[in-house]
């Protein structure tokens, strides 16, 4: 299994052409290629990798100049060496400005866990097979936090040492990089500044008396894109906007708006998680249908004889998919923000329809409550509905190890009602004291508890008060088994095109249905 996990730079060096960061932190939470991961302590060895450009490794801008672990043993740190092309120079403008200014450690399992309530993989062993340079670490928050060039540096550029060659030393990294690519980005020249353009390029700056036009900033961004000195001049004067009031650039920030798209799945949450099977598209458990009987029998009496009976549970596997297709142009001119948030967001519906998969089994399986309501749940119906949920589950699952109801999976339509239960004017699910605490659901988690139920709330079920929108669950009696997830690119020729599809296999296994109880609306 191979896991991609984005952390963060620390200084990116043009002058040196160096960028620094940590690329493992033990025991913490992160997200990878496949969901949340812990790397445990001394899973990762650290060793000489290549540094590729957004996890291609025909793009590699770099390779290891050191990697060591942290005095506290809980991190490992590594600084690269980034190659003296068109391609290593944007990616160390892009990391000084922060469009690009994440580390991603590409790593292959051995060996791993997964809990079955959090869903998070624990790495126990592996190898590092490389980092990639990216534009969206996992902790949004980690950004580059030190630009490793001072204010002595930059002001050094403009002595006469800052024009010279790079050194020997510099010129060797570039013998590992014979398939680094040499892809320009126009919009990597509009993030150029004057400190950058000093930091970057070694060429010393003088403010000019320059034409400042819309099109003339055009052509000389994309001159500047392909190395031209005078062009990262003019783009630099057009970024002072002291004297050049008319021409103001539009920024765009690297933070995307996105109200839509959620990864959260709260009926796969609640139940048991299981490892998909390694081939085919079904699979069996067996189950125990009849059991054998023992009853009171007489002296040389015969025993009571019932034979023991089991079939088999077949559960079918299903491939989640999506894809978009769009043109070479938009990936090759566009920001690397467009990916990036395309995957993300493949990756939230994917999590979105295998959600839905889930839910719809458990109302599908679920023993509809004998008793109806006409509306939402008063507080005395509430509680009336649990207690028949608890012995009806109990009934039904009293076999397995643990046999009654722990989980309550709502819509946003009951969530809502349950919070303005009250008693005698008491909102008794908001309540902190523990004399009349019936539980705690708040306007600002999707995670409470309610009659000493863990409580779920659900988008994906009807957001009103219909049939099976309020579930009682045993974890046990329904299990979500779920492999990796992948990526497939495919090139178009004939089009110019791309497409790009995000899927996956999961199934669930419906072991003992009458394990889930709904409400029952008259």
């Amino acid at each position: 299994m191979k896991l991609n996990l984005p952390l963060n730079i620390t200084a990116a060096d043009s002058t040196e052409r160096t960028i620094t960061g940590r690329i493992v932190a033990f025991e913490e939470p992160a997200n990878a290629s496949t969901g949340k991961v812990v790397f445990a302590k001394g899973s990762v060895e650290p060793k000489p990798v290549i540094l590729n450009l957004e996890h291609d490794r025909t793009r590699r801008i770099g390779k290891t100049m050191e990697m060591s672990l942290a005095p506290d043993g809980m991190s490992i740190n590594a600084s690269f060496k980034i190659v003296n092309t068109t391609a290593g120079t944007d990616a160390l403008i892009e990391a000084s400005e922060g469009l690009r200014d994440g580390l991603s450690v590409e790593f292959a399992v051995s060996d791993y866990k997964i809990d079955k309530k959090s869903g998070v993989m624990r790495v126990t062993a592996g190898e590092l097979t490389g980092v990639a340079l990216v534009s969206e670490p996992a902790i949004r928050s980690a950004r580059v936090s030190e630009v490793a060039a001072s204010e002595d540096e930059e002001d050094s550029a403009s002595t006469p040492e800052a024009d010279t060659p790079p050194t020997e030393k510099e010129e060797t990294v570039s013998e590992s990089t014979d398939s680094v690519s040499t892809e320009v980005s126009v919009e990597a020249a509009h993030a150029v500044t004057a400190a950058a353009v000093n930091a970057t390029a070694g060429v010393a700056y003088a403010k000019p008396r320059l034409e400042f036009t819309p099109g003339k900033y055009l052509e000389n961004t994309i001159k500047a894109a392909l190395g031209d000195d005078n062009a990262r001049q003019y783009v630099a004067a057009a970024a002072d906007t002291t004297d050049n009031a008319g021409l103001v650039p539009t920024r765009q920030l690297a933070t995307v708006i996105n109200g839509l798209a959620t990864t959260i799945r709260p009926s796969i949450d609640a139940i048991s998680r299981g490892t998909l099977p390694d081939a085919g598209m079904t699979f069996e458990i067996p189950k125990i249908t009849t059991l054998p009987t023992v009853a009171e029998t007489s002296e040389a009496g015969t025993p009571s004889e019932t034979d023991q009976a089991a079939a088999f549970v077949t559960v079918n596997v299903k491939k989640y998919a999506g894809q978009q297709t769009f043109s070479v142009e938009l990936m090759d001119r566009t920001s690397p923000m467009f990916y990036d948030e395309l995957v993300r967001n493949l990756a939230a519906q994917y999590a979105a329809a295998t959600n839905a998969a889930v839910s719809a089994a458990l109302v599908s399986g679920a023993t509809a409550d004998s008793t109806t309501t006409t509306t939402y749940p008063t507080a005395t119906e509430l509680l009336g509905f649990v207690s028949r949920g608890a012995a009806s589950v109990f009934n039904a699952t009293k076999g397995l190890p643990v046999p009654y109801a722990t989980k309550l999976i709502g819509g946003t339509g009951q969530w809502g009602n349950i919070m303005t239960l009250n008693d005698s004017g008491r909102p008794i699910y908001m309540a902190q004291n523990p004399m009349n605490a019936g539980g705690a659901v708040s306007a600002t988690s999707l995670r409470g508890n309610v009659a000493g139920l863990d409580f779920y709330v659900d988008p994906s079920l009807n957001s009103g008060d219909a049939d099976g929108t309020l579930i009682m669950v045993n974890p046990d009696a329904y299990t979500w088994y779920e492999g990796s997830t992948y990526q497939l690119r495919a090139d178009v020729i004939a089009s110019g095109q791309i497409s790009l599809m995000f899927y996956g296999y999961g199934a669930i296994a419906t072991k003992i249905a009458a394990g889930a109880f709904k409400n029952n609306k008259a």
